[in-house]
């Protein structure tokens, strides 16, 4: 043990341990990539397995060291070449690099085991993975133990700087398997580090030899290159992250539909001329109409109480003709004095048929009434609707009073937008480029989609159409002729109120402009 006291041997062994890391990273990646093909619960264990097995394997070959100066030795020729063990052992690990290296890649590019589509993913056998370790720890093995015996003279230092290397290797192959098998460019960048890494091993097997530094200069531009790109899909998602959450998943869920939102549309002009947008707004608005559906209260779709059409069976069969015909409505609730005293829906011809033949309305031919609370949500809604076979339901709060009704057009323009009726005006009319005249009653997540623009909804708030908005926002009841502005995304909004019924925003004129960088200046120079 005269070597402890020789600094050269602990600078020997020093070199060594860093070189028999360097020279077992490719092992390394190559255990990580194989044992994502098992389950989850096996892969540990078979990472464990395969650097023990390297262990042993290294430790073994360094005792047999006379056996392995033998190697070197030409087993034959064949006109120039004269191979010899080592020759063999490395050829045939190059063409199982070449090989395996090669089926990884074709199956993560074409997707053949990781696509999943066609149901659960199949994993690999425990055996056959580990079986694939030991070939390559065999062959990683024996350029570890060559390398060692050419630096070093002392057996001890060799074992010392094998087991040393191993056990660094298996602390950080946990987290370096992790790592590769999360970001897919990364497995696919060690793939070709281990085609490379195979051509060398096969051209050294016929006497080209190529110089591990050119290698490992490659490798580490490539790493660096990485690196790089990962730090900015990293900035990326982060940027990313600061969008509404609506916005990207509208985008993802276009995306997989074939369609490019227009943010990532490139602005350059076609060979062929200007290009429409991949889709249009009516598009996008009624993908962001679906995924927001579940998040909408039944206020922002219902028919407020006061645009009811109901009918009071206390009235003559004149009145509740004349009703009738004057509107474009199929059921009707059918109530006793005030719309809260329901008794029954009837449908349109039905009521009729019973004026004409009985001169009343006939109370055993109405429908038993569906009310729902107004705290229900869209989607259960939903199913309501489709049990009450096309008839209204009514909405009540938790006194019992009727707030409004909804009808299956109610969701449906909730997703594709507004169906005026017989009677009604469009909610949203467009008076001039960028300038709109915009009903009190008009639904919030409506305007938005119009507007093109965001921040209007406030799920926190209790309202949710345009009058209520104006109104938390002036925190008073408004005067024809008030303003209220709004800024959003370098875009100014101007809201003025036009008309009041009584206590009720009736119209608003919504203007719209861009944010001019001079009003910023104007408006730092003024404060």
């Amino acid at each position: 043990m005269e070597w402890l006291l020789d600094p050269a041997a602990w600078v020997g062994l020093l070199t060594l341990v860093v070189l028999e890391i360097v020279l077992g990273i490719d092992n390394l990646i190559f255990i990580a990539i194989l044992a994502d093909k098992l389950p989850p619960a096996q892969r540990d264990r078979a990472r464990i397995m395969g650097l023990s097995l390297a262990l042993v394997m290294r430790l073994g070959l360094l005792s047999l060291m006379s056996w392995l100066v033998t190697l070197t030795r030409p087993l034959f020729s064949i006109g120039p070449l004269s191979p010899s063990g080592r020759d063999l052992i490395l050829m045939a690990g190059g063409l199982f690099l070449l090989f395996k290296g090669t089926m990884e890649l074709h199956e993560r590019l074409e997707g053949g085991q990781h696509a999943g589509a066609s149901g659960p993913r199949v994993y690999a056998s425990f055996w056959v993975i580990v079986t694939q370790i030991v070939v390559l720890d065999a062959v990683f093995s024996l350029d570890s133990v060559i390398t060692a015996v050419g630096m070093v003279d002392h057996l001890a230092i060799m074992m010392i700087a094998v087991v040393i290397a191993i056990g660094i290797m298996l602390l950080a192959s946990k987290p370096l398997t992790r790592f590769v098998n999360a970001h897919p460019t990364v497995v696919v960048l060690c793939l070709g580090f281990l085609l490379m890494i195979g051509f060398s091993l096969l051209a050294e097997s016929f006497g080209f030899k190529v110089p591990k530094g050119y290698l490992y200069a490659a490798i580490g531009f490539s790493v660096a290159i990485e690196a790089l790109n990962q730090v900015a899909r990293r900035n990326l998602l982060k940027l990313d992250a600061r969008r509404p959450m609506r916005e990207r998943t509208a985008a993802a869920v276009l995306r997989m539909l074939g369609k490019r939102p227009p943010a990532d549309e490139p602005d350059l002009p076609s060979q062929d001329g200007p290009t429409a947008p991949a889709f249009g707004v009516e598009e996008r608005n009624m993908v962001s109409g679906v995924l927001t559906l579940a998040e909408r209260s039944i206020r922002s779709i219902m028919t407020p109480r006061m645009d009811v059409s109901w009918i009071n069976i206390d009235d003559d069969a004149e009145t509740i003709r004349r009703q009738l015909t004057e509107a474009p409505h199929s059921f009707f609730p059918v109530c006793r004095g005030s719309l809260d005293e329901v008794l029954g829906i009837g449908r349109a011809k039905d009521l009729i048929a019973d004026l004409i033949t009985e001169g009343r309305v006939r109370r055993n031919r109405l429908r038993d009434p569906i009310i729902v609370h107004e705290s229900i949500g869209i989607l259960r809604l939903m199913d309501t609707l489709k049990r009450s076979r096309g008839q209204l339901v009514l909405v009540a709060d938790e006194f019992g009073a009727i707030e409004g009704l909804v009808t299956p057009i109610d969701v449906f323009e909730a997703i594709a937008g507004e169906f005026p009726d017989e009677d009604e005006m469009p909610d949203i009319v467009a008076d001039g480029d960028n300038t709109w005249k915009i009903d009190g009653a008009a639904d919030l997540h409506h305007v938005e989609q119009v507007l093109e623009t965001e921040g209007l909804v406030d799920e926190a708030q209790d309202y949710s159409t345009l009058a209520g908005y104006l109104l938390s926002r002036f925190g008073h009841l408004p005067k024809p002729g008030d303003v209220c502005e709004y800024e959003a995304h370098h875009e100014h909004f101007r809201f003025e109120v036009l008309e009041m019924d009584g206590r009720r925003i009736a119209l608003v004129r919504v203007e719209k402009r861009p944010v001019e960088p001079l009003d910023e200046d104007a408006a730092l120079a003024n404060d």
